[in-house]
């Protein structure tokens, strides 16, 4: 709705008019602003999301080649009736990804108990920073029969 302001002689908007009609410079330029600040922030946000991510599958990844250690091991002992000590190593292929894991056996206080620790990393040398160390305690067969 236009009116005419007498004393001006200029045509003048009402206000629903004038809201029609779009944003000023100052308005968009303050938008621009906010939108400059947030979208860095948000993209160094989804970075540590990826990172995160990728970390918990590399995770999931070692615990299950320490798991398919552990089991290999209580074959061994159910095909063999005896357990391997000492420290044994190997690669296991995972997701596409080869994986280096490190087994060391040793007999604890308890005769016929046989404590596995049981190092995962996805490096050659990682066996100092591993992605995941399992403890695993398997009984060997006793003369008695009893495990």
């Amino acid at each position: 709705m236009q009116r005419t302001d007498p004393l001006r002689g200029e045509t003048t908007h009402s206000l629903a008019t004038r809201a029609l009609l779009g944003f000023t410079l100052v308005e968009v330029m303050v938008a621009l602003a906010v939108v400059a600040v947030a979208l860095p922030a948000l993209l160094v946000t989804l970075s540590q999301q990826l990172d995160g991510l990728r970390y918990l599958e590399d995770r999931t990844h070692a615990q299950w080649v320490a798991a398919n250690r552990l089991a290999e091991l209580r074959l061994v002992l159910g095909a063999r009736g005896s357990l391997q000590s000492g420290r044994v190593s190997g690669t296991e292929e995972l997701a596409g990804r080869s994986w280096y894991w490190w087994s060391e056996g040793e007999e604890t206080a308890i005769p016929g108990f046989f404590r596995y620790q049981i190092v995962v990393s996805d490096q050659e040398d990682g066996e100092a920073s591993p992605i995941h160390t399992l403890d695993g305690y398997l009984a060997q067969e006793q003369s008695n029969g009893a495990r």
